[in-house]
């Protein structure tokens, strides 16, 4: 299954959707917090043009969503 190419904007929205809250930023990253059952989940979003399928793959991974969600979109 093929992901979607998405910028760094869009996927700070459908992490927003799920629940993710922007915590900080420093440059052209944003950090994403979520608390779940008292479990914490953080990760980094670049605000780049294109994100690249492995920074994809791994930010789905740090969330622990599955790749089918993100082909909702």
């Amino acid at each position: 299954m093929r992901l979607p190419i998405l910028s760094g904007k869009e996927v700070i929205k459908f992490l927003s959707r799920k629940g993710f809250e922007i915590v900080g930023r420093k440059g052209s990253h944003i950090r994403l917090k979520r608390e779940i059952n008292g479990k914490v989940l953080v990760t980094v979003v670049p605000l780049h043009k294109k994100i690249d399928v492995g920074t994809l793959l791994a930010i789905l991974k740090q969330c622990e969503i599955e790749r089918q969600e993100l082909k909702k979109l």
